[in-house]
């Protein structure tokens, strides 16, 4: 027999039952008319899956089940639909996934593993549910727990999300048991090289527990700092069918896949599955058969796409949701000129670009309706004019060439450009500061102060825009000066959205140099960006003296490879100031540069004495394991030893 499965990736939004719905409902649909038996929506898709107290609420887990119910009854008729929705029993909070059609709730599957590492805290909110459990529930009158579910003799069950990653997986018994399909709803965040782990887990979960599998999982940007990939997949025998393009700016995107029953259950037979389980009872569903299809090819597997691809396409479907989903009427960015600010504003443009080309020009405006844009057909450059607004703003020790670059990204770009002088408002406020201390401040005495007052100055005039135009004002520091607390609190680090702040310098660098020379998949070089590249990263705050070197920024740290590189040994891997000199002792360029451990240990020093600073970072994007953002990432005391015993046996 064959059976047509599919699954669909939703852009959902924290506490919008009634968008969500509307969301699984289309999604239902457009799998119905693709002549789909059976389909599987993401983990928590009725709620959103970032809900995070509100699910301790009593009034969450109602209005799930009242749209659950809802939905129920919607489900076009001859297919079965996976539904994930947060469920309250017994006064406790269950991550669930319903299996509904016909009208009817057949049966409620719930998370056994829950996600805690990380970005993930579900354990705060729900309850792992006891293995082997099955029980009725009081209002609907159907089982919850570990089960089967018997379709015309057709064996399915769930893992939901982590459960599949998990040593004891449910897989195991559902395979114990003769299943012959595995739905496997997930919310499963984007990372950098994490998209072939998943692709690993389908396909070899196919093989391994003898069953065709179908992984459904979240897309965009949807509670504000973390990011869903889409990618949804289809597996069977070993062999992925059919695969989801990856970070869609659709919010809806539907994949199906015909799968052989018998090749599936010769397959089980021949190589063996888990036996040595006890299976869940068995729930049958007293519906008509699904009727026959004729097999359909299947879909080409897309091409997996490289680190700065993932990147640009990651973080501008981020800041794209964010302006739809806050309805804010654009973005502001102080445009220094420099790497980091251009490589926002190229990001505004990316999101605009992609925007365009996969939703059309009609969709755009659906989604961004409350704005008023240019009348004239968009393309990226129109949308980009209409959205970002940026600002150069010069100071006696700005440079030709920055304001140039400045002018060069926004006119590349198409961004909306203006440029004003703020040396007064630097020089009022180091009067007001003198006339208080009772003395001149100096270069000599007083470097850092007035070095960070040029940068404060420039936020108040950028936050003005943003007020007064209702638009979101992009912070531009990046991870590297996040970890080393590298930049000025309410100066670069002001505004409500940061979008580099989960990816570090060395890695931006890069990426702005290849989108200058090469360009990403599907967008060509940007030539414009050469006034970037040729630079050597400067705050460009500091006078420079006859016959001085010019201010650079890894002059005042160190060179950012090397910060890279302590970030994932210190951050990401937990290791002391020892062990990562262990470690970069034997790695060349580093292990015969006498500056290593005074690198190190300034590494260390700066790292624990800003964590006061990440505390106060705009939200930023989660892109990769060492997130220093301390609300979905890395958590780090304020006060703390600050590795002094550990850098003094080191000898500094």
């Amino acid at each position: 027999m064959i059976l047509r499965l599919a699954a669909a990736s939703v852009a959902t939004t924290p506490l919008d039952f009634k968008g969500n719905m509307a969301l699984c409902l289309e999604a239902a649909v457009k799998a119905r008319e693709a002549g789909a038996h059976i389909l599987v929506l993401p983990e928590l898709c009725l709620s959103g899956y970032g809900c995070e107290d509100m699910f301790l609420s009593s009034w969450v887990p109602e209005r799930a089940m009242k749209a659950l119910t809802e939905i129920g009854l919607r489900i076009p008729d001859g297919m079965l639909v996976a539904c994930g929705f947060p469920l309250r029993l017994r006064g406790r909070v269950y991550n669930a996934c319903a299996l509904v059609g016909n009208g009817s709730i057949h049966g409620i599957a719930c998370k056994r593993h829950l996600a805690r590492e990380g970005i993930h805290y579900e354990p705060r909110w729900f309850t792992s549910w006891k293995p082997g459990s099955v029980e009725v529930h009081p209002d609907l009158g159907c089982p919850v727990g570990d089960q089967i579910f018997e379709w015309a003799g057709i064996r399915l069950g769930f893992e939901i999300c982590e459960d599949a990653w998990a040593a004891s997986r449910p897989g195991l018994e559902l395979a114990a048991g003769s299943c012959d399909l595995v739905l496997s709803p997930s919310a499963s965040h984007f990372a950098l090289g994490k998209d072939e782990l998943r692709a690993r887990l389908v396909a070899d979960g196919s093989r391994s527990l003898g069953v065709a599998y179908v992984w459904a999982n979240l897309s965009g940007n949807e509670s504000g700092r973390v990011i869903y990939d889409a990618s949804c997949r289809i597996a069977s025998c070993g062999r992925i069918l059919s695969e989801s393009p990856r970070l869609p700016f659709s919010p809806i995107s539907v994949i199906t896949a015909d799968v052989d029953l018998e090749e599936i259950r010769t397959h089980r037979a021949v190589s063996g599955h888990p036996i040595d389980r006890i299976p869940p009872p068995l729930t049958v569903l007293d519906l008509p058969a699904p009727e026959s299809v004729e097999v359909a090819q299947a879909s080409v597997r897309v091409v997996a796409i490289n680190p700065y691809t993932e990147f640009g396409r990651a973080t501008a479907l981020g800041l794209w949701d964010y302006l739809r989903k806050s309805r804010s009427n654009g973005f502001v960015l102080s445009l220094s000129g420099g790497a980091d600010s251009a490589a926002c504003a190229v990001l505004v443009h990316l999101a605009c670009h992609w925007a365009l080309e996969e939703l059309g020009e009609l969709a755009v405006r659906r989604q961004l309706s409350w704005l008023k844009l240019p009348e004239q057909a968009l393309d990226a450059n129109h949308l980009t004019g209409a959205l970002l607004v940026c600002a150069y703003q010069a100071t006696r020790n700005s440079g030709s060439v920055t304001k140039e670059a400045a002018m060069s990204v926004a006119q590349g770009t198409g961004a909306d450009f203006h440029a004003w002088d703020v040396d007064l408002l630097v020089e009022g406020y180091r009067s007001i500061a003198e006339i208080a201390l009772g003395r001149k401040l100096s270069w000599e005495h007083d470097d850092i102060t007035l070095q960070n007052v040029q940068a404060r100055v420039r936020a108040p005039s950028v936050w003005m825009l943003a007020n007064a135009m209702g638009r979101l004002l992009i912070t531009t520091s990046n991870r590297s000066e996040m970890a080393v607390g590298y930049a000025t609190m309410d100066g670069d680090t002001a505004g409500s959205l940061s979008p580099l702040a989960g990816i570090d310098k060395f890695f931006l660098l890069g990426w702005l140099s290849v989108l200058e020379t090469e360009g990403l998949a599907g967008i060509a070089p940007l030539k414009f960006l050469s006034c970037i590249t040729a630079q050597i990263p400067t705050a460009e705050l500091r006078p420079r003296k006859t016959g001085e070197a010019e201010q650079t920024d890894e002059a005042d740290l160190m060179p950012y490879a090397l910060l890279s590189r302590l970030e994932g040994l210190a951050i990401r891997d937990r290791k002391s100031p020892t062990q990562c000199l262990r470690e970069l002792a034997i790695e060349p360029p580093w292990s015969q540069d006498p500056r290593l451990k005074s690198w190190i240990a300034r590494f260390f020093r700066l790292w624990t004495r800003n964590q006061w600073k990440r505390e106060r970072y705009a939200p930023s994007f989660h892109l990769d394991r060492h997130d220093l953002d301390p609300r979905s990432g890395t958590r780090f005391p304020i006060l703390s030893g600050g590795f002094e015993e550990e850098l003094r046996e080191m000898g500094l």
